[in-house]
Protein backbone atom coordinates (compact mmCIF):
# COMPACT_ATOMS: atom_id res chain seq x y z
CA UNK A 1 0.00 0.00 0.00
CA UNK A 2 1.43 3.36 -1.06
CA UNK A 3 1.80 6.04 1.59
CA UNK A 4 1.18 9.78 1.18
CA UNK A 5 0.91 12.50 3.76
CA UNK A 6 0.41 16.09 4.85
CA UNK A 7 3.08 18.05 6.71
CA UNK A 8 1.92 20.92 8.90
CA UNK A 9 1.68 22.22 12.44
CA UNK A 10 -2.03 21.95 13.31
CA UNK A 11 -3.90 19.51 11.08
CA UNK A 12 -7.00 18.48 13.01
CA UNK A 13 -9.33 20.36 10.63
CA UNK A 14 -7.39 19.80 7.42
CA UNK A 15 -9.18 19.03 4.16
CA UNK A 16 -6.57 16.84 2.46
CA UNK A 17 -6.81 13.61 4.53
CA UNK A 18 -10.61 13.46 4.10
CA UNK A 19 -10.39 14.29 0.40
CA UNK A 20 -7.78 11.66 -0.38
CA UNK A 21 -9.48 8.99 1.75
CA UNK A 22 -12.66 9.46 -0.30
CA UNK A 23 -10.69 9.66 -3.55
CA UNK A 24 -8.90 6.38 -2.81
CA UNK A 25 -12.16 4.61 -1.86
CA UNK A 26 -14.11 5.85 -4.91
CA UNK A 27 -11.31 4.86 -7.31
CA UNK A 28 -10.42 1.59 -5.55
CA UNK A 29 -6.82 2.73 -4.99
CA UNK A 30 -4.72 0.89 -2.43
CA UNK A 31 -3.14 3.87 -0.70
CA UNK A 32 -3.11 5.71 2.61
CA UNK A 33 -2.85 9.44 3.38
CA UNK A 34 -1.61 10.41 6.85
CA UNK A 35 -1.19 13.62 8.84
CA UNK A 36 2.32 14.51 9.99
CA UNK A 37 2.19 17.27 12.59
CA UNK A 38 5.57 18.79 13.38
CA UNK A 39 6.32 21.61 15.80
CA UNK A 40 9.38 22.96 14.00
CA UNK A 41 10.64 22.78 10.42
CA UNK A 42 13.78 20.93 11.57
CA UNK A 43 11.61 17.85 12.16
CA UNK A 44 10.97 17.62 8.42
CA UNK A 45 14.40 16.01 7.91
CA UNK A 46 13.14 12.75 9.40
CA UNK A 47 9.99 12.79 7.23
CA UNK A 48 11.96 13.45 4.04
CA UNK A 49 14.27 10.55 4.81
CA UNK A 50 11.28 8.16 4.63
CA UNK A 51 10.75 8.87 0.89
CA UNK A 52 7.12 7.77 0.78
CA UNK A 53 4.81 8.24 -2.25
CA UNK A 54 4.71 12.00 -1.70
CA UNK A 55 3.83 14.79 0.71
CA UNK A 56 1.69 17.87 0.76
CA UNK A 57 2.87 20.83 2.85
CA UNK A 58 0.64 23.34 4.59
CA UNK A 59 0.76 26.25 7.08
CA UNK A 60 3.27 27.33 8.35
CA UNK A 61 5.96 25.43 6.41
CA UNK A 62 5.34 26.19 2.72
CA UNK A 63 8.22 28.66 2.61
CA UNK A 64 10.57 27.40 5.32
CA UNK A 65 10.72 23.89 3.81
CA UNK A 66 12.55 25.03 0.66
CA UNK A 67 16.13 24.68 2.02
CA UNK A 68 15.44 21.08 3.09
CA UNK A 69 14.60 19.87 -0.43
CA UNK A 70 17.05 18.56 -3.03
CA UNK A 71 15.41 20.37 -5.94
CA UNK A 72 12.74 23.05 -6.45
CA UNK A 73 10.54 23.21 -9.53
CA UNK A 74 11.06 26.55 -11.40
CA UNK A 75 7.47 27.73 -10.76
CA UNK A 76 7.69 26.91 -7.03
CA UNK A 77 11.05 28.68 -6.91
CA UNK A 78 9.58 31.80 -8.51
CA UNK A 79 6.61 31.74 -6.13
CA UNK A 80 8.86 31.07 -3.14
CA UNK A 81 6.64 28.39 -1.65
CA UNK A 82 6.17 24.61 -1.91
CA UNK A 83 3.02 22.64 -1.09
CA UNK A 84 3.82 19.33 -2.83
CA UNK A 85 6.88 17.08 -2.52
CA UNK A 86 7.69 14.39 -5.05
CA UNK A 87 10.42 11.74 -4.64
CA UNK A 88 12.21 10.92 -7.86
CA UNK A 89 15.63 9.34 -8.48
CA UNK A 90 16.22 9.33 -4.73
CA UNK A 91 15.70 13.11 -4.55
CA UNK A 92 13.02 15.27 -2.90
CA UNK A 93 11.56 17.76 -5.38
CA UNK A 94 9.30 20.65 -4.34
CA UNK A 95 6.36 21.84 -6.44
CA UNK A 96 3.59 24.39 -5.99
CA UNK A 97 0.13 23.16 -6.98
CA UNK A 98 -1.63 25.98 -5.09
CA UNK A 99 -1.08 28.25 -8.09
CA UNK A 100 -2.65 25.70 -10.44
CA UNK A 101 -5.58 25.14 -8.07
CA UNK A 102 -6.25 28.85 -7.61
CA UNK A 103 -6.10 29.56 -11.35
CA UNK A 104 -8.57 26.76 -12.13
CA UNK A 105 -10.98 27.87 -9.41
CA UNK A 106 -11.21 31.55 -10.41
CA UNK A 107 -11.44 31.11 -14.20
CA UNK A 108 -15.27 31.10 -14.35
CA UNK A 109 -15.60 34.22 -12.18
CA UNK A 110 -13.16 36.77 -13.58
CA UNK A 111 -14.43 39.69 -15.66
CA UNK A 112 -12.74 42.71 -17.22
CA UNK A 113 -13.63 44.67 -14.08
CA UNK A 114 -11.19 42.58 -12.05
CA UNK A 115 -8.01 44.34 -13.14
CA UNK A 116 -6.72 45.09 -9.64
CA UNK A 117 -6.58 42.75 -6.63
CA UNK A 118 -6.13 43.18 -2.90
CA UNK A 119 -4.44 40.17 -1.33
CA UNK A 120 -4.78 39.89 2.43
CA UNK A 121 -1.72 38.13 3.86
CA UNK A 122 1.82 37.58 2.62
CA UNK A 123 2.48 33.88 3.32
CA UNK A 124 2.96 30.94 0.97
CA UNK A 125 -0.66 30.84 -0.24
CA UNK A 126 -0.63 34.59 -0.90
CA UNK A 127 2.50 34.19 -3.00
CA UNK A 128 0.88 31.50 -5.15
CA UNK A 129 -2.22 33.68 -5.62
CA UNK A 130 -0.11 36.70 -6.57
CA UNK A 131 1.86 34.61 -9.08
CA UNK A 132 -1.34 33.59 -10.86
CA UNK A 133 -2.84 37.07 -10.90
CA UNK A 134 0.32 38.70 -12.23
CA UNK A 135 0.52 36.01 -14.90
CA UNK A 136 -3.04 36.90 -15.97
CA UNK A 137 -2.14 40.61 -16.01
CA UNK A 138 -3.97 41.71 -12.87
CA UNK A 139 -2.34 44.37 -10.68
CA UNK A 140 -1.65 43.08 -7.16
CA UNK A 141 -1.66 45.03 -3.89
CA UNK A 142 -0.79 43.28 -0.60
CA UNK A 143 -2.41 44.02 2.76
CA UNK A 144 -0.88 42.80 6.02
CA UNK A 145 -0.71 43.72 9.70
CA UNK A 146 2.73 45.32 9.55
CA UNK A 147 4.04 48.04 7.26
CA UNK A 148 6.98 46.98 5.13
CA UNK A 149 7.78 50.15 3.22
CA UNK A 150 7.75 48.14 -0.02
CA UNK A 151 5.78 49.39 -3.02
CA UNK A 152 2.25 47.93 -3.29
CA UNK A 153 2.31 46.74 0.34
CA UNK A 154 -0.25 48.25 2.70
CA UNK A 155 -1.60 47.80 6.23
CA UNK A 156 -5.28 47.24 7.03
CA UNK A 157 -5.89 50.85 8.03
CA UNK A 158 -4.85 51.90 4.51
CA UNK A 159 -7.78 50.04 2.96
CA UNK A 160 -10.41 52.70 2.33
CA UNK A 161 -13.39 53.16 0.05
CA UNK A 162 -11.26 54.57 -2.77
CA UNK A 163 -8.96 51.54 -2.73
CA UNK A 164 -11.91 49.15 -2.73
CA UNK A 165 -13.50 51.05 -5.59
CA UNK A 166 -10.30 50.66 -7.64
CA UNK A 167 -9.68 47.01 -6.68
CA UNK A 168 -12.70 44.83 -7.31
CA UNK A 169 -10.97 41.51 -6.60
CA UNK A 170 -10.30 40.65 -2.94
CA UNK A 171 -8.60 37.47 -1.74
CA UNK A 172 -8.17 36.50 1.91
CA UNK A 173 -5.03 34.38 2.33
CA UNK A 174 -4.90 34.72 6.12
CA UNK A 175 -6.28 32.21 8.68
CA UNK A 176 -8.71 34.84 10.01
CA UNK A 177 -12.18 33.30 10.19
CA UNK A 178 -11.01 29.68 10.05
CA UNK A 179 -12.73 27.15 12.31
CA UNK A 180 -12.88 27.33 15.31
CA UNK A 181 -12.20 31.13 15.28
CA UNK A 182 -15.20 31.78 13.03
CA UNK A 183 -16.08 35.20 14.50
CA UNK A 184 -12.92 36.84 13.17
CA UNK A 185 -12.42 38.59 9.84
CA UNK A 186 -10.12 41.00 8.08
CA UNK A 187 -11.32 44.49 8.97
CA UNK A 188 -12.19 46.61 5.94
CA UNK A 189 -15.03 49.02 5.04
CA UNK A 190 -17.35 46.37 3.61
CA UNK A 191 -19.97 49.00 2.75
CA UNK A 192 -17.69 50.03 -0.15
CA UNK A 193 -18.18 46.65 -1.85
CA UNK A 194 -20.67 46.19 -4.67
CA UNK A 195 -22.07 43.61 -7.08
CA UNK A 196 -18.99 44.21 -9.26
CA UNK A 197 -16.66 42.81 -6.60
CA UNK A 198 -15.37 39.23 -6.55
CA UNK A 199 -14.43 38.27 -2.99
CA UNK A 200 -12.50 35.06 -2.39
CA UNK A 201 -11.54 33.40 0.88
CA UNK A 202 -9.04 30.54 0.67
CA UNK A 203 -10.58 29.15 3.87
CA UNK A 204 -13.05 26.28 3.33
CA UNK A 205 -14.02 25.56 6.95
CA UNK A 206 -16.50 27.11 7.58
CA UNK A 207 -17.99 27.05 4.10
CA UNK A 208 -18.89 30.73 4.42
CA UNK A 209 -16.57 32.80 6.60
CA UNK A 210 -17.57 36.06 8.25
CA UNK A 211 -15.47 37.79 5.56
CA UNK A 212 -17.60 36.20 2.82
CA UNK A 213 -20.86 36.82 4.69
CA UNK A 214 -20.12 40.53 4.98
CA UNK A 215 -19.15 40.74 1.31
CA UNK A 216 -22.28 38.88 0.21
CA UNK A 217 -24.47 41.38 2.09
CA UNK A 218 -23.07 44.01 -0.28
CA UNK A 219 -24.10 41.80 -3.27
CA UNK A 220 -20.50 40.85 -4.08
CA UNK A 221 -19.83 37.50 -5.77
CA UNK A 222 -18.18 35.20 -3.22
CA UNK A 223 -16.04 32.07 -3.49
CA UNK A 224 -14.46 29.92 -0.77
CA UNK A 225 -11.32 27.80 -1.01
CA UNK A 226 -12.93 24.38 -1.52
CA UNK A 227 -12.62 24.27 -5.31
CA UNK A 228 -9.02 25.49 -5.20
CA UNK A 229 -8.12 22.78 -2.71
CA UNK A 230 -9.67 20.02 -4.80
CA UNK A 231 -7.85 21.24 -7.90
CA UNK A 232 -4.47 21.51 -6.16
CA UNK A 233 -4.94 18.10 -4.52
CA UNK A 234 -5.57 16.42 -7.87
CA UNK A 235 -2.57 18.19 -9.38
CA UNK A 236 -0.47 16.85 -6.48
CA UNK A 237 -1.77 13.34 -7.23
CA UNK A 238 -0.84 13.76 -10.90
CA UNK A 239 2.71 14.80 -9.96
CA UNK A 240 3.15 11.89 -7.51
CA UNK A 241 2.14 9.45 -10.22
CA UNK A 242 3.81 11.08 -13.20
Amino acid sequence: MKQYGLIGKSLSHSFSPVFFKQFFEINNISAEYKKYEIQSIEEVKELLSQKIGGYNVTIPYKESILPFLDEIDPIAKEIGAVNTIVFKNNKSIGYNTDAFGFKQSIKPFLTNKHDCALIFGTGGAAKAVAFVLKEIGIKVLYVSRQASGIKNYFVYTDVNENMLSACKLLINCTPLGMFPQTKTSVDIPFNALSKDHLVIDLIYNPEKTLFLERAQKQRATILNGASMLKEQAMESWRLWNK
